[in-house]
């Protein structure tokens, strides 16, 4: 599963691809599907901020089910080692950047540069029924983050395991996919001193010096649905935040230790390939 957090969690390219979660059924199916569509998201500005934006953006929807490079409800990612329960990619994310002129608690700060996030995904599967329509995986996705800019600038590491569970028909909703996904984040030092850490230029009053540490980041519980209808798909999402115990949690830039994020999105799928693949081989 794979959820469409354009602050955090995903790569925008594969926005509509992101809520996916098993496919209708263990058949051939088109090597490529590409499609276009509108997606409404409302996110905190970052993780801790007590301000959230709702952002109406377009939605790319592709599908492609290569033999070594894939771009599905996963992400984007090369997979380097295969076997029936073991699966070994390099994946990729990114972040939008957050403006400080509209963050109050950031004002007078230099902004956040978007980023892209860059590494190894390690997934087994814990589980499956033998009905097909259920899977459990641990997923373990280790990415460096660089930001987007003219002089771009590698600013830490993420950690991000979880465990993930897809449903095929819940609760007998025909066609609908669900999936369940939870666990916990750990950030390099240099990576939490780019989001919460204060400086002693930026320092004021209501705004102390604070160095941020590395460790646990808080953990994230994430629901959604999906489902493909024969020319467009449709998706939702709901995701909770928790800071708690996060060990920068008390940055002064951390406003919220809980947050609730939502988006739906609907794509027109107006294209695929004649050329055809077998689902099972791909682990779908």
């Amino acid at each position: 599963m794979q959820i469409p957090s354009f602050r955090r969690l995903a790569v925008p390219a594969t926005a509509c691809a992101l809520l996916a979660a098993l496919p209708a059924a263990a058949e051939p199916l088109p090597l490529w599907e590409a499609g276009l569509g509108v997606a409404a998201v409302t996110l905190p500005d970052y993780r801790g901020a007590d301000s959230s934006q709702t952002y109406v953006l377009p939605a790319p929807y592709f599908v492609y089910r290569g033999e070594f490079l894939k771009a599905d409800r996963n992400g984007v990612r090369s997979t380097l080692f295969n076997t029936e329960r073991v699966e070994l990619n390099i994946s990729l994310n990114a972040t939008l950047p957050v403006s400080s002129k509209n963050n109050t608690v950031r004002q007078g700060m230099a902004s956040l540069r978007p980023t892209v996030e860059l590494g190894p995904t390690l997934s087994v599967n814990l589980w499956k029924a033998d009905s097909g329509g259920m899977k459990l995986d641990l997923r373990t996705p280790l990415r460096t983050a660089v930001t987007i800019e003219s002089s771009p600038r590698q600013i830490g590491w993420l950690f991000a395991p979880n465990l993930n569970l897809d449903v095929r028909d819940p609760f007998g909703m025909s066609g609908w996919n669900l999936g369940m996904l939870a666990g916990p984040n750990f950030q390099s030092r240099r990576y939490n001193r780019y989001f919460y850490s204060v400086g002693d230029a930026d320092a004021t009053a209501a705004r102390p010096r604070y160095d941020a540490p590395g460790g646990y980041a808080g953990s994230q519980f994430t629901a959604a649905v999906s489902k493909r209808f024969e020319r467009y798909w449709v998706g939702a999402f709901l995701r909770y935040d928790a800071l708690g115990g996060a060990s920068f949690e008390d940055s002064p830039l951390v406003q919220r230790k809980n947050a609730v994020s939502a988006g739906v999105a609907v794509t027109w799928v107006f294209g695929q390939s004649a050329a055809m693949v077998d689902a099972s081989r791909l682990g779908e």
